[in-house]
């Protein structure tokens, strides 16, 4: 199947024609593609097809339309009634303007990396999808609507290739096309450098001299402007002489591991010199997939999965989505399965970073831009220093797109407002143990621990069904000592396994003595332990006091008045204490009634007894408002 608007409106199935006809047929076609797999209300469509006075019978001419396409595209084509409007998704059938759009993505990302030979032959590729003015035979509305955008596309690649070409030395075979563009597009200074960089590498110097001087004229009798700064550098560089030749040979730039020669005739970045040409990008061509590998025995969690699913295919959804739970519940896995079910609806790639290093301090947003920038094509030599420079062209690269970037275990909000996408294209999803409430629009999706059937279903994922099934009351006691915590549970589950001589029930011993029980949760990478200590490591000498003198003294529920008088703190010294507790998930928050009441997870109460060897400094600490 395949779907053509670079031109006149076309719909062809195994290389034959299917009748489109009308021009409001086609423009119903075209306006539904170029959505995007967005809901188009009727009022748009009614507006692209007949202005702002539609017929009374707009709404079953709409469903005629539409019901025509249904029969005519058959099984290739799904057009969903959606609310008030229509969606098109045209699955795996091959539409000229996405294939545009990423053979001219792949050409620019090859053009900013060097590689000369690539960036022209991807654009010359995509330039090819054209078969005349795009959008040529629908209504004038949809036209006037789309095309601008279409165009500017089309004279993008143009000019890119064209830069391309040049820089492979192919100054000669450029000057015929370019006098054509600089006569089209007089205002476009971009096509004007180029047509005088030619003109003077074909030792045309006065010609190019002449048409930076039209060029001059034209901006100021009809915009009433100088040349900018590119096109008076060119005609600076002209007269004095210092205008380069071409950055590469044709045979000097490869996509691959770059030996070979090829001398640059000009010195200056991102050129070839006699020592051969710039080393090859390792990122130019490809589509970032930067995911770690999906969790295959992955289990439970139905509900979140839905909710996190709902949010990511939202095709209007504006801001982040931050996915927040204690430590151990597993927002990670949960984020990587959930992004793994989704990849399909993110085309243009999925970018990946864990924001918090190993000591639990967050990472720079600066150093995760770079590493964005670079999967998206930027050059080594072409990173802003500033994070601000950064985040603009990182949003500027994912202008038009559809990805999907995935910020785990972010520790503070600051690192994640520069990483945040805008426009409908692209989705952000952020997990994190604060709930990151501060960050301006983002979604909340609030993970806790499994319920007992989604954990014994995570024991029979790992270590066996029948072996679950066969001890049920010592599968129970191995739930209730990990307090439903994914984490915990995937370690004794990988212990089960790796020991397939051990009855469960010898693992249940083994985790009821309470000073035995955080070692036991632990198994190479995993560690309950070192999770809570993450988090615990970033608390405030008050906050770290409050966590260990209260889990010695309860087990149960307690209230911030309760707290206050246990600490000999005001309430309110007591209850700034607990509202960081609870930000970072080692505290649990309910309401009874009128009343707020806190309680410690068990695994977290354990850790908490576990301090008083790990940080004998905070021994009597007064606390920051000592009652009397």
């Amino acid at each position: 199947m395949e779907f053509r608007i670079l031109g006149p409106v076309r719909v062809r199935v195994g290389g034959t024609a299917v009748p489109v006809d009308g021009a409001k047929q086609r423009t119903v076609l075209a306006a539904l593609l170029l959505s995007g797999g967005r809901v188009l209300s009727d009022d748009r469509l009614s507006e692209l097809l007949w202005g702002p006075t539609p017929p009374p019978t707009r709404t079953a001419q709409l469903y005629t339309y539409v019901s025509r396409l249904r029969k005519r595209c058959g099984p290739w084509l799904r057009t969903e009634r959606r609310g008030n409007g229509y969606a098109m998704d045209v699955g795996g059938a091959r539409y000229d303007w996405d294939e545009f759009r990423r053979l001219s993505e792949q050409g620019r990302t090859a053009l900013t990396s060097g590689h000369y030979a690539t960036a022209a032959d991807r654009l010359t590729a995509a330039l090819a999808l054209w078969h005349g003015p795009a959008l040529s035979d629908v209504t004038g509305r949809l036209a006037e609507a789309e095309l601008p955008r279409l165009e500017e596309a089309r004279i993008a690649a143009v000019q890119n290739r064209i830069e391309a070409e040049l820089a492979l030395g192919r100054h000669a075979q450029s000057v015929p096309e370019l006098t054509r563009l600089v006569a089209e597009h007089p205002l476009r200074e971009t096509l004007r450098c180029q047509l005088m960089t030619a003109l003077y590498r074909c030792d045309r110097q006065a010609d190019a001299l002449a048409v930076y001087e039209r060029g001059r004229r034209a901006l100021r009798d009809e915009l009433g402007v100088d040349p900018g700064a590119a096109l008076r550098r060119v005609h600076r560089e002209l007269l004095t002489g210092e205008l380069t030749g071409p950055a590469a040979a044709p045979k000097a730039v490869t996509l691959g591991r770059g030996a070979g020669g090829g001398a640059a005739a000009g010195p200056g970045p991102g050129r070839a010199t006699a020592a051969g040409p710039p080393p090859a990008d390792i990122w130019a061509g490809l589509v970032p997939a930067m995911l770690p590998p999906d969790i295959a025995d992955f289990t439970g969690r139905a509900q979140p999965l839905a909710e996190l699913g709902t949010a990511l295919a939202d095709p209007h959804g504006t801001g982040g989505i931050v996915l927040t739970g204690a430590p151990g519940t597993g927002t990670s896995a949960l984020a990587v399965h959930a992004a793994h079910r989704c990849r399909a609806a993110f085309p243009h790639g999925q970018l990946y970073a864990d924001l918090r290093a190993e000591d639990g301090t967050p990472k720079d947003p600066s150093d995760v831009l770079g590493w964005f920038l670079r999967a998206l094509g930027t050059g080594p030599h072409d990173l802003p220093a500033a994070l601000d420079e950064r985040a603009q062209l990182y949003r500027s690269r994912l202008a038009g797109r559809r990805a999907l970037v995935v910020l785990d275990n972010a520790v503070e909000d600051r690192q994640v407002r520069p990483l945040l996408t805008v426009g409908d294209g692209c989705r952000t999803l952020v997990t994190s143990h604060s709930p990151l409430t501060s960050v301006e629009g983002v979604r909340l999706v609030r993970l806790g621990p499994l319920d007992a059937a989604e954990a014994r279903g995570l024991l029979a994922a790992v270590a066996g069904t029948e072996r679950v099934a066969a001890e049920p009351e010592a599968a129970g006691r191995i739930v209730e000592r990990c307090d439903g915590l994914p984490l915990a549970l995937r370690i004794c589950a990988a212990r089960l396994a790796a020991q397939p001589q051990w009855r469960l029930a010898h693992l249940a011993n083994r985790l009821v003595p309470v000073d035995r029980l955080l070692g036991e949760l632990s198994l190479g990478s995993l560690d309950v332990r070192a999770a809570l200590r993450r988090s615990h490591v970033r608390l405030a000498a008050d906050a770290r006091h409050a966590f260990r003198a209260l889990a010695h003294r309860y087990a149960a529920a307690f209230t911030a008045r309760d707290a206050a008088a246990e600490l000999r703190w005001s309430e309110a010294s007591a209850e700034d204490a607990l509202d960081s507790l609870t930000t970072a998930r080692l505290l649990e928050l309910s309401a009874e009634g009128d009343r707020l009441e806190y309680r410690f997870p068990s695994l977290v109460r354990q850790f908490a007894r576990e301090q008083d060897a790990a940080e004998p400094e905070l021994t009597g600490f007064p606390g920051p408002a000592l009652v009397a």
